[in-house]
């Protein structure tokens, strides 16, 4: 198990506040050491901030700008990534600026809300989302500049991972992400029984939860700590796989019937576990990350809708999905809309990063170079422009289940 990244969430204040940041890069460095001390691997730090909407007091024209002096400023302080939050449903043209500001910087990520408590659901908003999506995906050659954004649904602040990470308020903390794939890999290896199996994995969770928090509160006391988003985050490889982990659990192939079951099962047991929770903490399911995702995803076996119905009992929701080059907003809409609507009638965190490529239709290979993407083929996507009155642009609310 490897700790992905420790993220530290402030408000870096408008203009920039440079000495806040070096601060920040400071903690970071002190807490990576620490951790690293204590035998974890971090790959990764980095920091999120309040809303960019709100940190800019509303000059959504300067986010390109920011976003490049951000971007700048992380390498004088030995930080990997920023993320700037998310725009928002109260600022309507927010959602606009982000393209641009992603083309202009090179390592910030942003986040779109669809959906939240105060606002429902917004059509208007899923569908600026949808834009912004298809609009990324035309902005280097290979589509890849989407892996910088994500359309939030029901998603709070203090969850570490990107590109969901975002602060609400002005006290800076910080979080912890975990990749902990292997884990749940390990745990149902050997064909040991259900009961074992859950038994070894929450042992392990809580095992590792529970010194990185002790870690947090004894060695870094001076800044408040968030929690842990203990997710079984993969790596590309078949022995960091959460496909892997449910074909361990006894579903043939990921995408079969039995899979829902197993990404329930692996969840609960994050739930079970005894450590401060923050975040997603669930099944993660990037196609493009994991291995055996992408393998199956190829073959056809692991469909869009099969992720999306894994949605309602996983972590995150739908990642790293590859989509044809000519997949229009209008098309990536309605599979917005159906995650939205699992999010808030759930009143769990979702989030959708779909990943239109280039030149590519539906079963072509994929051809990113990039170290965490396991290659794959462009998945199908069954969807068509809604009609009215789910085609318009209001707000609606949908009361959780209770």
């Amino acid at each position: 198990m490897k700790i992905r990244s420790i993220t530290y969430f402030l408000n870096p204040k408008y203009p920039l506040d440079e000495n806040a940041l070096r601060k920040a890069g400071d903690f970071l460095a002190q807490a990576k050491s620490t951790y690293e001390a204590a035998g974890y691997e971090v790959q990764t730090t980095r920091l999120a901030t309040i809303p960019f909407p709100v940190l800019l007091h509303g000059r959504l024209e300067e986010t390109p700008l920011f976003a490049q002096k951000m971007s700048e400023m992380l390498k004088q302080i030995g930080v990997a990534y920023a993320a700037l939050g998310p725009a928002l449903i109260e600022f309507p043209q927010s959602y606009e600026v982000i393209p641009e500001a992603i083309s202009a910087s090179e390592n910030i990520f942003f986040g779109g809300v669809m959906a939240d408590k105060k606002n429902g659901i917004s059509l208007q908003a899923i569908k600026a989302c949808a834009k912004i999506m298809q609009r990324a995906s035309t902005i280097t050659a290979d589509g890849f500049s989407n892996l910088r954004f994500a359309a939030l649904a029901n998603v709070r602040a203090g969850a570490p991972f990107f590109p969901a990470a975002y602060l609400d308020g002005d006290v800076p903390a910080f979080a912890i992400a975990t990749e902990a794939a292997d884990l749940a890999v390990n745990a149902f290896a050997e064909n040991r029984t259900l009961d074992d199996g859950r038994r070894r994995l929450i042992s392990e969770i809580e095992k590792h939860g529970q010194a990185i928090a002790q870690i947090a509160n004894t060695a870094l006391p001076y800044k408040k700590f968030v929690g842990i988003d203990f997710s079984f985050a993969p790596f590309p490889d078949d022995a960091h796989s959460l496909g892997r982990a449910v074909e361990n659990l006894g579903v043939p192939k990921i995408g079969l019937h039995g899979s829902l079951a197993a990404a329930a099962i692996l969840t609960e047991a994050v739930d079970r576990a005894d450590f401060p929770h923050t975040g997603f903490s669930g099944f993660m399911q990037p196609v493009l990350e994991d291995s055996v995702l992408a393998q199956r995803a190829a073959e056809g076996t692991l469909t869009i809708k099969d992720a999306l119905l894994y949605s309602a009992v996983c972590g995150t929701g739908l990642d790293t999905v590859p989509l044809a080059g000519d997949t229009t907003a209008e098309q990536m809409t309605p599979l917005l809309l159906d995650l939205s609507a699992l999010a808030m009638r759930l009143d769990k965190p979702l989030t959708a990063r779909l990943m239109p490529v280039p030149g590519k239709k539906a079963g072509d290979a994929t051809e990113f170079d990039f170290t965490f993407f396991a290659n794959s083929r462009v998945m199908a996507l069954d969807s068509e422009p809604l009609n009215m009155p789910l085609g318009g642009n209001e707000s609606f609310a949908l009361k959780e289940k209770r």
